[in-house]
């Protein structure tokens, strides 16, 4: 490890200039008045504004996650989840960005080689990240790593990003070929680039998460880019380089970590909108804080979104209390990971659209509600919410995999 990449003792005490979780909710009390008074902008301008994301960088949000290897706060799953859960209830485009950077620049760190390190944290772990991991462009093997093509999209926060993170179908040297796994599948390789190597194509025009800047991109020079090896990873690459226990989470759970956080915040904030709605309002009927129906449905939904929110938090928690006593975590418990991700977003979208619908046109008019209205239905469009996801979890309850099985992105192999 280079010298100039701090590198903190991985023991269980923590280094007095690591934040704590207690440290990031007290930098995030100062932050959030300005996150929610820059959303609007955000969202005319279709990605987060300069002033935003330099006070999120300088509060480290981040980087909450990075290992300690390459001077990261390395701070507990649990712990990093319930700030983005504060976050993203200010403004979800804000904590859709924060989950991208750190769910790339953290699997980026555990499994990328030395050399790639020590050239990406060469000052330190201030750095941003952003791109597609899922397979969007080609990757053939040349001599010392891989030329790279493609179109990706769904760069959430490239706007503001030094490095890239794109996912590649590996290909034969030909470049025609797909290159088959063991499992039938084809092969991926997830490749991390400068910025200044790619261009945007600015077709960012979308119903919600407008202020996340999550354009499309290709490579912005000739029709092919190198990237070394040591900048590359195999999209279900098993155990990690560095990151500690947790480091084992891997893509698959850093994935699931970020969108069940963001998730949580921004239910939240749907259903605390509509009873500042409801509590004032009066129609040709009263009062609707005194109608019988609405009052029952209203507390069935905070039911199913409190339900939701407590099996994501309990996940979690035992994850966390596994990695803290140096256990990697099970293939049990992600896969109650991935069950929980898919069931949150279900609820916040049924519970999203009770409270659209029950504001009788409060969230038609441009306010945090009709916002976090549109941000809930653009979450739920993300592939791990995908119905085969479920499908695997559904297997694995069974007990169906093979000892040895282990969970990747989109499945578990075995």
């Amino acid at each position: 490890m280079n010298a100039s990449v701090q590198r903190a003792p991985r023991t269980g005490e923590r280094d007095a200039a690591t934040p704590t979780a207690a440290e990031y909710h007290a930098r995030l009390d100062a932050l959030l008045p300005l996150i929610e008074a820059k959303a609007a902008e955000a969202e005319a301008l279709g990605h987060l504004t300069d002033d935003a994301v330099a006070a999120m960088r300088k509060a480290g949000l981040y980087t909450m996650l990075f290992p300690k290897d390459v001077g990261g706060a390395e701070l507990s799953p649990f712990d990093a989840m319930t700030v983005i859960e504060r976050l993203s209830y200010a403004h979800a485009s804000a904590g859709w960005c924060v989950i991208g950077g750190n769910m790339e620049g953290t699997t980026m760190a555990i499994y990328i080689a030395d050399e790639g390190v020590r050239q990406v944290f060469a000052n330190g772990p201030d750095i941003t990240i952003a791109g597609n991991g899922v397979p969007r462009g080609f990757a053939r093997p040349v001599e010392g790593g891989y030329m790279i093509r493609g179109n990706w999209a769904y760069g959430s926060g490239i706007q503001h990003a030094e490095w890239i993170h794109s996912g590649c179908f590996l290909t034969d040297a030909g470049g025609k070929d797909m290159v088959m796994g063991p499992n039938g599948q084809p092969k991926i390789i997830v490749t991390h680039h400068p910025r200044s190597t790619i261009k945007l194509l600015g077709n960012w025009d979308v119903l919600g998460l407008r202020g996340t800047g999550s354009f499309d991109y290709t490579i912005a020079e000739g029709e092919e880019l190198f990237v070394p090896t040591a900048m590359t990873y195999d999209f279900d690459i098993g155990a990690p380089r560095r990151g500690g226990p947790q480091g084992a989470l891997g893509l698959a759970g850093y994935s699931a970590w970020a969108h069940s956080s963001w998730a949580i915040g921004v239910g939240r904030r749907m259903l605390d909108e509509l009873v500042k709605v409801i509590v004032q309002r009066r129609d040709p009927f009263g009062f609707s804080r005194d109608s019988a129906s609405f009052k029952f449905q209203f507390a069935q939904a905070e039911a199913r979104f409190r339900a939701a929110r407590a099996l994501v938090y309990e996940t979690w928690r035992d994850v966390s209390a596994s990695c803290a006593r140096g256990e990697q975590p099970t293939l049990d418990q992600v896969t109650v990971i991935k069950l929980a991700l898919r069931h949150i977003h279900d609820v916040i979208s049924e519970v999203g659209t009770f409270a659209h619908r029950a504001s009788r046109g409060a969230s038609l008019h441009n306010t945090a509600m009709q916002r976090t209205y549109r941000d809930i239905h653009a979450g739920t469009q993300h592939i791990l919410m995908a119905d085969q996801i479920v499908e695997e979890c559904g297997r694995a309850l069974l007990g169906l995999p093979a000892k040895d099985a282990q969970w990747t992105v989109f499945g578990i192999n075995g």
